[in-house]
Parts: structure tokens; C-alpha cells; sequence
């Protein structure tokens, strides 16, 4: 019973890590070309550092509008004697109906809003992040009821789709309509070269527009409209998911959102820039935890009153670790490769890299030992995790940035997400123990850091035998889970021979 729950798990996780491994990669496909093409002609790493900002600003309004009902609707729907359409409708119009307001508002304020930013020449910019946010905050419900309903593939069809439309027009704008505009002036008469940040935000907005068609057959089951009791009861729950959300995206985002005010100017805008590129090679780990996340919710919510589900808890925690750290070393093993992704003026700052992805994993982990206090509805101990969490983030970045600039970010989130870990497990292990490998779990995470401090200390001129040492070192840290993992290894084997016959 309990290998075919992980087998599910896998096969969901493998499904919804897909269209996020794929959506990431082919996303890759644009830091270089923002990177080498826009920035450079829109003046350097401080253009990119105007979208790190305010996509900063998007994933944070994103956790206020959406004010935790997609776990809140997963609780409410899997509880006994509640009807999951009510939920799903619930929770999805009142998110909608906190999503319009929100768009309201910031149109009727937008030049206010727009110069307290510091973005009063491009009003628009902020308006176009209000709307797409806002569509995001109403999808979110829609593509938590496809996994409610298991439905992984048009999960991962949807938002592959945002992510081939998005790619697309971004060649077409960046590579296409310059020439275009040469040769039919007439036809291309609304491009202007440079505008080419502000293309990237209507480009956003173009496609998430698109993608809400797809939720037609979701959008029908709407009809069943808000019920008011439940609201509350829904409420009550979701507040503390609230603050934990924004504690939570705040340890991501805080020092993209602070940056510019803390380091004003051309200068600040251009060190986050840097921090924002090499971000982005960090953020395969990010995507690793959200696919798990993806599939762990449901899968934790529907099966709650199994006995053994704290055994199970314990057993994922095991692989959630052994697997992240094989992917922290194949990063940091193969940088050499993987830093052409950025352009040449961004890569002074790829040492903060693996910082970054152990913060993930940290935050990885910290998630997967949430799941004590939402299952036994309370909820508040996690905000308060977070609370802690996002104030070490602030302090560290308020008092260190100015001295070790976005170095002082970097280690922020470690700092900060590495608090709410530890946070939760000594409280959790109180409330509702849950017996975790915590002998394997530091062997595990003492032979990846020693494996990455060896390559950090081995200078080779060629980079062909640096990888070759690198990939020999990784190939370690591969045997030792082959050695120490043999029920792992069997599950995985036995796995890959079922769909093999299918």
C-alpha cells in the first residue's frame, strides 16, 4: 500500500516537475537573451534589474491575493460532509472578487503608487503587473482544483502553453520586429526599440490572458457560487496561511523588493541585476520544491487519516533531501557549462549561486515539516515560523547590504528560511512528532557540502577536466545514495520496468 502512495506521488510529481523542469528551461532561454540582447541596448544589467524588481513585486502580491485558499480549499475539500464544488467555488470567487478590487484600486492610484515606487516615467508598467497578478491570483484556485482532481496532464498542458506563447512572442518582439521595422515601417509602427522592457510586461499580460480560456469546463462549476458559512470557517483557517505565505515570499523576494531603495540609482539597479541573473541559475532547486509541492499537497490532504502517514511523511523527507542534494552538486559541479546562461557583466556574481539553492532546499524541507500544524489546523504556528524567518531575512539585509551588497541577500534567505527549518521541527516533534532519519539526513547533507567545498578548492585551466572531476565527484555522492538507498534504488528500478511493460 504505502509503495503504491509513493509510486502515485512519484508518478504526479514526475508529471507536474515536467512541465515545470521543461517551463524552466525553455524560461532559461530568455535570461540570455535579456541578458546579452535587451539589457545591453536598454543600458546594461540596470534594465534587468527593473524586471527583477518588479516581478519581486508580483510574487508578493500574488501570496496577498491569493491569501492561502489554495490550501485552504484543498483542507475544506477533503474534509468529511463538505461538498468539494462548494469549496472550490468559495474559495474561487472570493479569491476573484479580492483580485478585482485589487485592479480597481491601483488604476484609481496609480500615479501615487507608481512614484512611491520610483517608477513615475512608466505609470503603465505597474498597471500591467496589477492585472497580470491579479489573473494569476484567480488561475491559482483553478489549477488547484486540477490537482485536486489529479487531472496532472492539462496541468502541465496549460502551463507549458503560457510558456510557448511567451517564448514566442518574445523571439518575434526581440528578434523578429527589429528587422520588421526596417522593412514595412508602416506595418510595425507601434515598435519602438526603446521599449523593450516594457514589452516583456505586456507579453506577460498577453499570455496569461490566453491561458484563462483554458479553465472554461473549471470556470462552469463557478455556478455554485459562495457560501458564507463556509466562507468564514475558511477564513478563520486561511489567516495564519496569510502571514505565513507573506513571511514565506518574503524571504524570496524581501531583498529584490528593498534593493533599490536601500542602494539607489543606476548602481543599485545594476548590482540587482546581477543578483537577479544568477538567481536565476539557482532557481532550478525552486522548481524542484514546487513541483513536490505540487503533487505533496493533495497527496498529505487526501490521505490524513491513513495510520501510517507519519511514517510516510518521514520516508519522503529522506528522498525530498537525498534527491535536492543531488541536484544542489549536478548545479554547482557543472557551473563551468552553466554560466553562459548569463551574459559575461553578469557573472561576477554566480558565487552567490549555491547559496541561494541551500536556501531553497531549506525551504524545501520547512515545507515538507508544515504539514503538522495545517493538518491539525494550526495554522498560526507556521506564520509565526515565518515571521521569524522574514525578520533575520530584513535584518540581515538592512544592516549587511550596504557593506556586502547582494552578497547580504544571499545569505539572508539562507539565514532566514534555515530559522523557520529548525523553527518548526523542535515545535513539530513536540505538537505531533513524526519520526525523521535525522542521522541520514546529516550524512547526507555533510558529504554534499564536503564534495562541494573539494571542487571549490581543485583550479584546473581546462574547463574539459574540471568537469571531468567534477562529474567523478557527483558520481560519488550518486554511489553512496546506491550503497546506503537499496529499497530506494529497488522501488525506482521495480518502477521503471512497470511502464516499461505498459
Amino acid at each position: 500500500m504505502a509503495e503504491n502512495k509513493l509510486g502515485s506521488l512519484a508518478k504526479q510529481t514526475a508529471i507536474y516537475g515536467l512541465s515545470s523542469i521543461i517551463g524552466r528551461f525553455l524560461n532559461y532561454l530568455l535570461v540570455p537573451l535579456y541578458t546579452f540582447k535587451i539589457c545591453a541596448e536598454a543600458g546594461g544589467p540596470a534594465a534587468y534589474g527593473i524586471v527583477t524588481n518588479l516581478y519581486a513585486y508580483t510574487a508578493l502580491l500574488l501570496v496577498i491575493l491569493t491569501f492561502g485558499m489554495e490550501t485552504t480549499f484543498f483542507r475544506f475539500a477533503n474534509k468529511e460532509g463538505v461538498d468539494p464544488n462548494k469549496a472550490f467555488s468559495t474559495s474561487n470567487l472570493a479569491v476573484g472578487f479580492v483580485a478585482l478590487l485589487f485592479v480597481i484600486l491601483v488604476s484609481v492610484f496609480l500615479k501615487p503608487i507608481s512614484n512611491v515606487l520610483n517608477y513615475a516615467d512608466h505609470p503603465e508598467f505597474v498597471e500591467i503587473m496589477a492585472i497580470i497578478v491579479a489573473l494569476d491570483a484567480f488561475q491559482a484556485i483553478l489549477f488547484a482544483r486540477l490537482r485536486y482532481e489529479n487531472k496532472a496532464v492539462k496541468f502541465a498542458r496549460l502551463k507549458l502553453l503560457f510558456i510557448f506563447l511567451n517564448i514566442g512572442m518574445n523571439l518575434f518582439i526581440f528578434f523578429l520586429a527589429p528587422g520588421l521595422k526596417e522593412s514595412h515601417p508602416a506595418l510595425m509602427g507601434w515598435y519602438e526599440n526603446s521599449y523593450q522592457v516594457g514589452y516583456i510586461f505586456i507579453i506577460n499580460l498577453i499570455c496569461t490572458s490566453l491561458i484563462t480560456f483554458g479553465f472554461i469546463p473549471e470556470i462552469k462549476k463557478l455556478r455554485f457560487g459562495i457560501d458564507r458559512d463556509m466562507l468564514k470557517q475558511m477564513l478563520k483557517y486561511t489567516w495564519p496561511l496569510l502571514l505565513l505565505g507573506l513571511a514565506g515570499i518574503l524571504n524570496q523576494v524581501a531583498d529584490k523588493i528593498c534593493y533599490r531603495f536601500i542602494v539607489p540609482g543606476e548602481e543599485g539597479d545594476r548590482q540587482l541585476g546581477i543578483y537577479g541573473a544568477c538567481v536565476k541559475i539557482a532557481m532550478i532547486m525552486a522548481m524542484i520544491t514546487q513541483a513536490f509541492r505540487y503533487a505533496y499537497e493533495p497527496f498529505v490532504f487526501g490521505g490524513q487519516r491513513d495510520k501510517n502517514d507519519k511514517q510516510m511523511q518521514a520516508k519522503v523527507m529522506k528522498y525530498f533531501i537525498i534527491f535536492t542534494l543531488l541536484a544542489f552538486l549536478a548545479v554547482v559541479m557543472y557551473m563551468p557549462v552553466l554560466q553562459y546562461i548569463i551574459g559575461p557583466e553578469y557573472r561576477e556574481g554566480l558565487g552567490v549561486v549555491p547559496i541561494v539553492m541551500m536556501a531553497e532546499i531549506f525551504m524545501g524541507i520547512y515545507f515538507n515539516l508544515s504539514f503538522w500544524y495545517k493538518l491539525t489546523d494550526q495554522t498560526l504556528w507556521g506564520a509565526i515560523f515565518s515571521a521569524i524567518g522574514c525578520a533575520v531575512l530584513l535584518a540581515i539585509n538592512f544592516i549587511f547590504v550596504h557593506i556586502y551588497g547582494y552578497w547580504a541577500c544571499a545569505w539572508g534567505g539562507f539565514a532566514g528560511y534555515g530559522t523557520c527549518m529548525v523553527l518548526s521541527y523542535f515545535v513539530g516533534q513536540k505538537k505531533a512528532p513524526i519520526p525523521y532519519d535525522l542521522k541520514s539526513a546529516f550524512v547526507y547533507f555533510a558529504l554534499a557540502v564536503a564534495l562541494f567545498f573539494i571542487q571549490k578548492n581543485i583550479h584546473i585551466d581546462s574547463t574539459v577536466l574540471t568537469l571531468v572531476v567534477n562529474t567523478a565527484l557527483l558520481l560519488v555522492f550518486f554511489a553512496f545514495i546506491c550503497w546506503r538507498e537499496k529499497d530506494l534504488v529497488a522501488a525506482v528500478i521495480g518502477l521503471v520496468k512497470r511502464k516499461s511493460l505498459h
